[in-house]
């Protein structure tokens, strides 16, 4: 159980994380769910490992709700079909006391979680302006690189 100071601490981060922070948060959430289950399966700890199973199925069960199924396209489709896939992972580690679901479960959120962590670096780097996107080269010199190359057809 969370400290009151941590508890305070994370709902202020969650309340102020724009959407693509709160992915992340979920994302690293399910990765110590999956975790802690991991390890409390190493421990022979039945009811903490099924504890850690649910909270790890609740999250993808949010990450799944939250795709923008609309406008996401064959994405979001896919992106559904994973978390579904994932899904039936922690059923299988949870009905079978198996610990490579959960080792492949962990793997697909930490691809995942990578994925987004680019995602906002993408977002964050400058954009040129519209101007700087291509460089003015001089005609005479862009005759003399098309005349270099080779065409073949």
């Amino acid at each position: 159980m969370p400290s009151n100071a941590f508890a305070a601490y994370l709902e202020s981060e969650i309340m102020s994380a724009d959407p693509v922070e709160l992915i992340q948060i979920l994302y690293k959430a399910g990765l110590e769910a999956v975790g802690q289950a991991r390890h409390h399966l190493q421990q022979a700890d039945i009811a903490s490992r099924s504890r850690e199973i649910t909270r790890a199925s609740a999250i993808l069960t949010e990450l799944s709700l939250a795709v923008d199924r609309e406008s996401g396209g064959p994405l979001s489709r896919n992106l559904i079909e994973l978390y579904d896939y994932m899904q039936r992972l922690l059923i299988e580690a949870n009905v079978e006391q198996s610990e490579p679901p959960l080792a492949e479960v962990g793997r697909l959120l930490a691809t995942l979680l990578e994925a987004w962590m680019n995602c906002r670096q993408h977002q964050e780097a400058p954009r040129p302006e519209p101007w700087q996107e291509t460089p003015e080269i001089p005609p005479a010199e862009l005759t003399a690189q098309y005349a270099r190359q080779s065409w073949s057809f």
